[in-house]
């Protein structure tokens, strides 16, 4: 006699086949729409650095604005020059970290922002003329208080003076560490001087507690200690010649990041703009 319909055999037929034709459907669309999400990815990525470069207007044709005023460049952060050994458009320095080839383990005492291992070489965002630009935008990056944070900060051209700062991702609790995007918190960036008269950069630029006082101290976040730490931590280390210090300090002394016959700028000898 044939099995009725509520038989356990169909019923595990149908329910395997339901599975096959779900997963081929999932498997198809998550092929098709990958190119469309990385096109939105590289939108998401242009939008940020305009607007922290004050650049963004809503809707402006970002694309159009980002390669009329953009120029992407890939720096050595040894060195602090140019190379053309990457090609900035499609250079990934997350995994370029993750490669024994293109990055380096950092040990306790120098990973201030919890990264564990970071990229030899960066991709950096200069507007205006890219020989002496108005604004320098860096990528930064490290942990907060439920996982890592990543921005862009812009930096004026004389390699000291903040223009901005912005966060793209991260977890932290909202109203309390999420205040990192809150726009009144961000304007307390502009202006403020990051390294001291000397060219050092520690103790200088970060967030303080109780009001900040210096030209040199950003309000830290209220009720978000260690998220402002990790702010904090961060700047610190993607300022100083573990991240884009030698870079910033050929600005601010006044050498030409494509000269790659100076390999000797110090960063700790280079004096304040």
């Amino acid at each position: 006699m044939a099995q009725g319909n509520n038989s356990i055999k169909k019923i595990l037929i149908v329910a395997f086949a339901l599975c096959i034709v779900c997963s081929v459907i999932v498997s198809t669309a998550a092929v098709a729409l990958r190119p469309l999400q990385q096109l939105n990815q590289e939108l998401d990525r242009k939008t940020n650095i305009l607007n922290v470069a004050k650049l963004y207007e809503p809707g402006m044709d970002v694309e159009e604005v980002f390669n009329e005023d953009i120029t992407a460049r890939v720096v050595n952060l040894e060195t602090g020059e140019y190379t053309d050994e990457f090609d900035p458009e499609t250079y990934n320095s997350f995994e370029a970290a993750r490669d024994p080839a293109s990055g380096r383990t950092l040990s306790g005492e120098k990973d201030i922002a919890g990264l564990s291992r970071v990229e030899k070489f960066a991709t950096v965002y200069l507007v205006g003329d890219a020989g002496d630009p108005d604004q320098i935008v860096l990528p930064i990056r490290g942990q907060g208080l439920w996982g890592l944070m990543r921005g862009f900060l812009s930096v004026e051209g004389d390699g000291n003076t903040i223009v901005s700062i912005t966060y793209y991702e991260h977890s932290e609790t909202p109203g309390l560490g999420a205040e990192v995007n809150n726009p009144r918190w961000q304007s307390q960036w502009k202006g403020k001087e990051i390294y001291d008269e000397e060219g050092d950069l520690s103790p200088e630029i970060h967030l303080t507690k109780g009001g900040a006082s210096s030209e040199h101290e950003v309000d830290a976040l209220s009720g978000a200690t260690l998220t402002s730490n990790g702010v904090t931590n961060m700047l610190q280390f993607w300022l100083s010649e573990e991240g884009f210090g030698a870079y910033l300090a050929r600005f601010r002394s006044g050498t030409d990041p494509e000269d790659a016959e100076d390999t000797d700028t110090n960063f700790d000898d280079v004096e304040g703009a």
